[in-house]
């Protein structure tokens, strides 16, 4: 294929639709994360969530033949695996960055030992009769042209990522729950001392980011493919946790990060097509999260030495008004 299709390609409504579609499961774990993240726990974990529920959907469906129970099963699974990590963090007092760490590599090991159990395959769950959850067909927009192929068709767990970064952003700033939550994070000790039990805050926000890592991981095994893949998850855990910085720690920059993610992820499925080394094609979202991280930080470098130099200006003027009088 020739690199003028492919720019054509990139710049249709088709490539639109599937940026959406891409980011999905990189949405969901990173309003997850941010929740965690901001009530001062950080979910390390969100890869190993997102991989014990995306297992946990696809044998239930395929057992049961019920998408339903699937989904709430892998939604059950992967909020319990969060809730592991806040017991060994909060209650046995276990570091969170080594206990998230242990529960990646236990839920990556996990799976695909129990898949070779269940089906003597290690590589993936084809075998299995899993469901998958039905697209939604929007009526009127649907028949639109650009529009109602951009925002009609997708899963369930598409709509469902977006209309979440709305209700996350109206639960940490609208609600008493979402106040307390960030009070924890920005200090937990004047939280407490206002009666705020910040222990149950925080495992409360480590299980909301275990329910949206487990919606992220479904929608990898149960709407963007129909079966569950060793690893599957490809590091998308990780990337959610660099959206979430890249985004501010805010709600709709944490959305627009992944979106952006996302966006490279297509990219790389749009140049696969030519014919450069497949390894260089696979690179792209990845050496885009670290160069967006790079820009971020050096953002962030320049702004504070500016805010430090304002401050020392502020000290300087002070300092010459006090011996001015003196």
């Amino acid at each position: 294929m020739s690199i003028g299709l492919v720019l054509r390609g990139i710049f249709s409504a088709l490539f639109v639709a599937s940026v959406l579609r891409i980011s999905t499961p990189l949405i969901l774990p990173a309003l997850g994360g941010l929740i965690s993240d901001l009530a001062g726990v950080i979910n390390i974990a969100l890869e190993g969530i997102m991989l014990v529920a995306a297992f946990t959907g696809v044998v239930v469906s395929a057992y049961t033949q019920n998408v339903w129970l699937g989904v709430l099963a892998g939604l059950a699974v992967g909020t319990l695996f969060s809730l592991i990590l806040a017991l060994f963090h909060l209650y046995l007092k276990t570091d969170i960055i080594l206990a998230g760490i242990a529960l990646n590599i236990m839920a990556q090991g996990g799976t695909v030992f129990l898949l070779f159990t269940l089906t003597g395959d290690k590589g993936s769950s084809a075998s299995l009769a899993s469901g998958t959850v039905p697209r939604v067909v929007i009526p009127l927009l649907h028949d639109v042209p650009v529009l109602g192929t951009i925002l009609s068709g997708h899963h369930i767990f598409t709509y469902l990522a977006f209309l979440l970064a709305v209700v996350v952003a109206v639960f940490l700033y609208r609600t008493p729950l979402g106040t307390h939550l960030r009070a924890v994070g920005e200090n937990p000790e004047a939280a407490a001392s206002v009666g705020i039990n910040v222990v149950r805050v925080q495992t409360i926000a480590i299980g909301l980011s275990g329910l949206l890592a487990s919606l992220g991981g479904l929608s990898l095994s149960m709407a963007y493919l129909s079966f569950f893949q060793n690893n599957m998850t490809a590091g998308r855990g990780f990337i959610a946790l660099a959206a979430i910085f890249l985004g501010g720690r805010t709600p709709w920059g944490t959305l627009l990060a992944a979106v952006f993610f996302g966006f490279a992820d297509a990219l790389a499925n749009q140049f696969g097509s030519l014919q450069v080394p497949p390894q260089w094609v696979q690179m792209i979202p990845y050496a885009a999260t670290v160069i967006a991280l790079v820009v971020y930080n050096v953002r962030r470098r320049r702004q504070a030495i500016e805010r430090a130099r304002r401050m020392q200006e502020q000290l300087h003027a002070q300092g010459t008004a006090f011996g001015g009088g003196d």
